[in-house]
């Protein structure tokens, strides 16, 4: 039998020796460290993914708002063929759908102080239309080819921070139709020719709502529209504009048949 040598057996013991507890640790800090780093990259990946896609919602949201409320908004106290039609004879006197009562003659009507807290102001509008003419309303649709019908169309925002349409057409109350989401308030301002002596339709001075008599509802030669959305961004740390809670966004409409010289 071979005597195996001290040298070969310390040569075994070497090759079969493990880790000692001081290089796990190390070990152990080490790959912590890296997790720590990966956990903290995808945490800001996160962020910056939930940001933009915030703040793209939210441009959304703010460009279909206000295109359908501005053209529902131009088309106010539209009506064909004016040969044989009037205002009087196409928007007659009744009861406004959310509150007030439509003149004779009147297409618009509003509702609320402009400084109002949240949900802020409603607004109301009517129209006819020949179902050829590619006259919308609040929601987006027609009345259909060759459907005559006259749209009366109110914009507010519920509870929940939904732009809400409410359609009445041809004397029949539609369903509610949510727009869009995100909204805190909606403010507005009528643009009125007060003074009756000049015949250039110029707008002389803004009036909110409550503030507008019967003779300026039928005056009205523009809307300014605010809305006031959510802002994403508010509260997240190291965001640009992360202190600002609300984000609005204002327009200026033209009511088309109130505009232009006489």
């Amino acid at each position: 039998m071979k005597a195996i040598s001290v040298h070969s057996i310390r040569t075994r013991r070497a090759a079969q020796r493990g880790f000692t507890l001081v290089e796990l640790m190390i070990a152990l800090v080490i790959a912590l460290f890296l997790i720590g780093g990966l956990v903290t990259l995808v945490g800001a990946m996160k962020i910056t993914y939930n940001s933009q896609s915030g703040l793209s919602q939210l441009q959304d949201n703010e460009r279909m708002a206000m295109t359908l409320i501005t053209n529902v908004v131009e088309s106010t106290g539209y009506f064909p063929n004016p040969l044989i039609n009037t205002a009087a004879t196409s928007f007659p006197s009744g009861a406004a759908p959310v509150s007030g009562t439509f003149a004779s003659g009147q297409a618009i009507i509003g509702t609320g102080h402009y400084s109002d807290p949240a949900p802020g102001n409603t607004i109301t509008v009517r129209y006819l239309t020949t179902g050829s003419d590619n006259v919308i309303n609040c929601t987006g649709n027609t009345s259909g080819v060759g459907v005559a019908a006259t749209f009366v169309n109110t914009f507010s925002i519920d509870a929940n921070g939904n732009l809400d349409c409410t359609l009445i057409v041809n004397g029949t109350a539609q369903p509610t139709v949510q727009l869009v989401s995100g909204l805190n308030s909606m403010n507005i301002y009528y643009g009125v020719q007060t003074n009756g002596g000049v015949s250039t339709n110029s707008i002389d001075t803004y009036l909110d709502a409550s503030s507008m008599t019967a003779s300026d509802w039928s005056n009205v030669k523009s809307v300014q529209i605010k809305l006031n959305f959510v802002n994403p961004l508010y509260g997240q740390p190291g965001q640009t504009n992360s202190t600002q809670q609300y984000i609005s966004f204002t327009r200026v409409i033209d009511v088309m048949n109130k505009n232009g010289a006489t």
